[in-house]
């Protein structure tokens, strides 16, 4: 019984980020890409770790948190990217 629910929820995170890609490829506007990226990471995170309780294994725990820090950083950056038109300031630059 609880492998099922395992492979349903996981089933329907991969349908989730599918969908998601799409929001990224045809989004309207830059925010929604930027939000649908940062979902499409915590769904990621989400199905890692269902894989890891059907599995039985830690083996998984340090790659959902080097995804968790790459996600946050990566939407640290794309939000100051929309916000100034730049990720990195320079002193030089105006």
């Amino acid at each position: 019984m609880k492998e099922t629910i395992l492979l349903i929820a996981l089933t329907l995170f991969m349908i989730s980020i599918a969908i998601l890609l799409y929001r990224v490829i045809a989004g309207p506007t830059l925010p929604d890409r930027a939000i649908a990226l940062d979902t499409i990471g915590v769904n990621l995170i989400s199905a890692i770790a269902i894989i890891s309780i059907m599995l039985q294994t830690k083996a998984f725990l340090e790659a959902i948190l080097i995804l968790g820090i790459l996600s946050f950083i990566g939407t640290i950056a794309f939000s100051k990217f929309i916000e100034r038109g730049v990720i990195v300031e320079r002193k030089g630059d105006s």
